[in-house]
């Protein structure tokens, strides 16, 4: 034990030895300008390369015949690296004999020929490494290298490999943290640290859990600060533009790879993503001159950068979910998990597809762990935002979603039920087990259904006090998911895509009707088929499951999201402006008869005003808003959510969110609205004009809103 032990520390101590000259090397490399310092760098990296390989050829055959063939390997190999090294300073010595006090070093040819070398020098030179210290310490025989893609994963997925790349990754940037972007090199040490807690270079033993867990954690981490990043920077550098599309889609890759490593034992997929992840990491440190391109790129107006961006990061946080799911609930996840036999006829293995991969989906998406990830990173930008807003209102509502999230998304359907009705039908038979679940029908237990209808009563009564936004922008999951600063800022991508523009406005497009008409339809006689089957009349099944479960997976853990990546295309906020929500198109409809409306303090000042940012800034695409407020002063609309970002981005501060409250404030003594002297005034338009200009300071006949005027106008902007 003992000795071994020692062998162990020995490797430990050489791993992180030649690690460091490693990345000693690619500083030189990202420093190498003349063709002589990039020959020296490509000689030693060489060299490193023959010792490892002599020392494998060793271990693969033990005994003086390998010690002679080792040492032959490395000698002949370091022996043929350093001709070029020598004919290269003979060439530069003779061109300074020749040219004198006019020699200048010959620069180098091709430097992204050169970085492409190191890249392979240095994967190269790890694998290797990988290979022999596994070998080295007994953890692998030859016989293992059963084919060449064993000999790839093996020599990937351990921690030789995975360690000491870490520890270069992580040297390397502060070598040349100098040289690199802040934000980049941000970036970097946060890939660095998710190298180093891969579960599959731990092994499967007691530290997979907690392995697993940091690393979903780091990735958390690295997903919130890559969308900070976007949101601060509108106009990204060109480098980082093409660096962050890539990276995320290796992780993504990535993330399933450790997915398949925990279920199947399979980490040919894991070790090809950290090949992929060394070859854009060392790249970007060994050519840091293209992160210093001149000019930037927009991303808000590149639908499909946008749209990779959110695809790779949701592919990533559903097999970082379903990753979490298996080590901390190894034997409740994997038994959910629809796992049909792919063989058959062509038609049965693609229904078989089918089957597996959306209940796969649904099931993931739906989990706790997958829900409470979601959470810390979209919340994380709510708090963002709520730093940056103004609006006492809107910073109170911001919290509440926060809270509401964390109850109605992940505490009440994951740990206070179980445990206060643990005796109660499961969620594959029960077609609403939460306020979400719409208008499901079905024998439940008499606890769990007035829990459900107590929650139906109270999200009616306080859409009709409140409005939709009670749903729609409190207790709803969509609130925390589009209200973060980032996704926020994608709201202009409704009035940018052709097919978001098709939603705009408060009126109900042919193409909404159909959408709700469909949903509303469906839920109907999903509703139906499932009482039929409850009380035994009739066995219909869609996917296997009820009817009303597979409604509630289809729109909610399938549609959903995938919508959600597609805001590029479909528009931020689309469960709203398409009508495809059913809970919300059934709150809207109250909202029509409650007391909630926006409004203004004086009209006059909308009637002058040229900027339009209440519509702009309206993350549902109600464009219409400014006209209603010239006509009447008040705006009524089923989609409206009452997010408030009309009210942050009036520039006068005239809007208002008008409710219950200032209901009862009117019934017990008038509502005063600010006078015209405290409102800032806008110069008017140009050309004639019968009114005044408005001057601040000045004193207009007031144009306050009354109860009158609740009637909603149809001007347009």
């Amino acid at each position: 034990m003992a000795a071994s032990l020692l062998v162990l520390g020995i490797l430990g101590a050489l791993a992180a030895t030649m690690a460091t000259i490693t990345a000693v090397l690619v500083k030189w490399a990202a420093k190498a300008r003349t063709r002589s310092s990039a020959a020296v760098v490509l000689f030693l990296l060489g060299m490193m390369i023959a010792m490892l390989g002599g020392a494998l050829l060793y271990f693969l055959h033990p005994g003086s015949t390998g010690l002679v063939e080792g040492l032959w390997l490395a000698s002949g190999a370091m022996s043929l690296t350093v001709f070029p090294v020598v004919l290269t300073f003979l060439k530069d010595a003779q061109a300074r004999l020749e040219q004198k006090e006019a020699y200048r070093p010959r620069a180098l040819r091709s430097p992204a020929l050169f970085a492409l070398a190191i890249l392979g020098l240095v994967v190269l030179n790890e694998f290797l490494m990988g290979w022999t210290f596994q070998l080295a310490a007994g953890s692998l025989v030859p016989s293992d290298a059963s084919s060449p893609l064993s000999v790839l994963t093996l020599g990937v997925d351990s921690p030789w490999f995975i360690l000491p790349m870490a520890i270069e990754m992580g040297l390397s940037v502060y070598f040349l943290r100098q040289f690199l972007p802040r934000s980049l090199c941000r970036l970097l040490w946060l890939q660095a640290a998710l190298m180093a807690l891969s579960p599959p270079a731990f092994g499967v033993g007691p530290a997979v859990v907690p392995v697993t867990v940091a690393g979903s954690a780091g990735m958390i981490v690295l997903i919130i600060y890559v969308m900070e990043l976007i949101y601060r920077d509108r106009q990204l550098d060109p480098g980082i533009y093409r660096y962050l599309p890539a990276l995320l889609a290796i992780y993504a890759l990535m993330m399933a790879g450790v997915y398949l490593w925990l279920v199947y034992g399979n980490g040919l997929a894991f070790a090809l993503s950290v090949l992929l992840e060394m070859v854009l990491f060392f790249e970007a440190v060994v050519r840091p001159e293209q992160f210093s391109e001149e000019g930037g790129v927009s991303w808000l107006l590149e639908p499909r950068w946008t749209f990779g961006l959110l695809a790779a990061i949701f592919v990533g946080e559903v097999f970082m979910g379903a990753a979490l799911e298996v080590v901390l609930q190894p034997a409740l996840f994997p038994s959910r998990i629809a796992n049909l036999a792919l063989s058959g006829s062509p038609e049965t293995v693609l229904y078989r597809t089918f089957y597996n991969g959306f209940w796969f989906l649904a099931t993931v998406t739906g989990s706790t762990w997958f829900l409470g990830m979601m959470g810390i990173e979209m919340g994380a930008l709510v708090v963002f935002k709520l730093r940056e807003t103004r609006s006492l209102e809107t910073r109170v509502r911001l919290a509440l979603l926060l809270g509401s999230y964390g109850a109605f998304a992940v505490f009440f359907p994951s740990t206070y039920y179980p445990a206060v009705f643990p005796h109660a039908p499961s969620g594959t038979a029960v077609p609403f087990l939460g306020w979400n679940m719409g208008l499901g029908s079905g024998p439940v237990a008499p606890g769990v259904f007035s829990a459900i209808l107590l929650t139906y009563v109270i999200s009616g009564v306080l859409v009709v006090l409140f409005g939709r936004r009670a749903i729609c922008s409190v207790f709803c999951t969509a609130p925390l998911m589009f209200q973060g600063t980032t996704l926020d800022a994608m709201k202009g991508f409704n009035r940018s895509s052709p097919l978001a523009r098709r939603y705009l406005s408060s009126r109900l497009s042919g193409l909404y009707t159909v959408t709700a008409g469909i949903v509303l339809v469906s839920l109907a006689a999903g509703s139906v088929l499932s009482y039929l089957d409850q009380v035994g009349r009739l066995q219909v099944t869609f996917l296997g499951a009820d009817p009303g479960v597979f409604l509630y997976g289809l729109y909610f853990s399938v549609v959903w999201y995938l919508l959600f990546v597609s805001i590029p295309y479909a528009g931020n906020y689309n469960c709203v402006t398409m009508g495809w929500c059913y809970t919300g198109l059934i709150a809207g409809a109250f909202s029509r008869v409650g007391f909630f409306s926006l409004r203004v303090k004086d009209r006059e000042v909308c009637r002058r005003c040229t900027t339009l940012d209440c519509a702009k800034g309206c993350p549902v695409g109600l464009v219409d808003m400014p006209g209603h407020f010239r006509r009447t002063g008040v705006f009524r609309s089923s989609k409206c959510c009452g997010v408030g970002d009309c009210v942050e981005s009036c520039p006068y501060g005239n809007l208002y969110l008008h409710d219950v409250r200032h209901w009862v404030r009117a019934r017990l003594r008038p509502f005063r609205a600010r006078s015209r002297r405290d409102l800032p005034m806008v110069a008017p338009r140009p050309g004639p004009s019968s009114a005044p200009p408005l001057r601040e300071g000045a004193v207009y006949r007031s144009t306050r809103v009354t109860g009158n005027d609740v009637a909603a106008g149809s001007g347009n902007p």
